[in-house]
């Protein structure tokens, strides 16, 4: 008899297959892992999956934009190439003495994944509170960053909150990036609440039985059992979230926040906004977000094969 068949710790976990098996007593397992197998191959198609080819694919890109706007050059201007390096640091952090450009992309972001992840974690800790009136309230909270779009509350933020706060004392000025990073750190939070739910949820429920036999509160149960094993478990959606942040920040352009793309703009105005500049400098912009998001996204698949539960 193969008695591999059917048991968790077979040859066959992990294969996407679910295990085949005549023995009665096993079937409920063995239909329990077919739609975990299911599950884990739907829920794959939304993963980051980036490839090293797709390195390759970027630089192609990049060449081929290049010949293309040096061939469209006409004789007696300044060549694409020259044109690029002449701008590429405005572009990279913006005039000398100022931190604007792609560095003002950084900025943001960064900002926006600790603001994001805080208020994330303390929404995702009221999720799964044993007051039913935090609980729906956290999860309505939840539904509704999770589920609109980022650009409108972008434009919902810059609108709504003030250029400045006068305290009658002193006047504090907001300016439009710390309003991204408001508008930005909405959806980041409530995406960042479900990974601390789902991590939570996710644990056995023999730890919080065992926790109370040992008398400790839940309190103490949280902090103490619960949440340092969930810690593993919410890094690799945490960092593909800040990936998808990261790409998100020229979104704020639109606002006029001086970041990369604006400053691409500004560039391409200064040089007379010839046709054959604008593959190129777009270009410029592609490489570097992906030079910047490729490793983190790589680094973020490597940590959850890492992590990955073991059953």
């Amino acid at each position: 008899m193969d008695t591999g068949r059917g048991i968790p710790n077979s040859p066959m976990q992990g294969t996407g297959r679910a295990p085949q098996t005549d023995l009665p007593v096993l079937l409920p397992l063995a239909e329990q892992t077919r739609l975990a197998a299911m599950i884990e191959r739907r829920e794959g198609t939304y993963r980051l999956n980036i490839q090293p080819r797709h390195a390759l694919w970027v630089a192609v890109i990049f060449i081929f934009a290049s010949v293309a706007a040096q061939a469209a050059t006409q004789p007696g201007l300044i060549s694409p190439v020259e044109a690029m390096f002449k701008w590429m640091p405005f572009i990279l952090w913006g005039p000398e003495g100022q931190l604007n450009g792609f560095a003002l992309n950084l900025i943001i972001s960064f900002f926006a994944m600790l603001l994001g992840t805080v208020a994330g974690a303390a929404l995702g800790l009221m999720q799964v509170s044993l007051l039913l009136p935090v609980r729906q309230g956290s999860w309505i909270v939840t539904q509704f960053f999770r589920n609109s779009p980022w650009l409108v509350l972008l434009f919902t933020i810059m609108l709504l909150v003030p250029f400045e706060i006068d305290l009658g004392f002193v006047v504090i000025p907001i300016p439009d990036w710390v309003k991204a990073v408001i508008g930005f750190s909405l959806p980041v939070m409530a995406n960042i609440s479900e990974v601390v739910r789902g991590a939570v949820i996710s644990l056995p429920s023999g730890q919080w039985e065992s926790a109370e036999s040992l008398a400790f509160t839940r309190r103490q149960t949280m902090w103490m059992i619960i949440l340092p094993q969930c810690v593993k478990r919410m890094i690799p959606p945490w960092i593909n979230w800040y990936c998808i942040l990261a790409m998100a920040t020229p979104l704020c352009s639109i606002m006029g926040v001086e970041e990369s793309v604006t400053f691409t703009a500004q560039a391409l105005n200064a040089e007379g906004d010839r046709p054959e500049l604008i593959p190129i400098f777009y270009s410029f912009l592609l490489v570097i977000h992906f030079i910047y998001t490729y490793p983190i996204a790589r680094w973020s698949i490597r940590l959850e094969k890492m992590f990955a539960v073991k059953t």
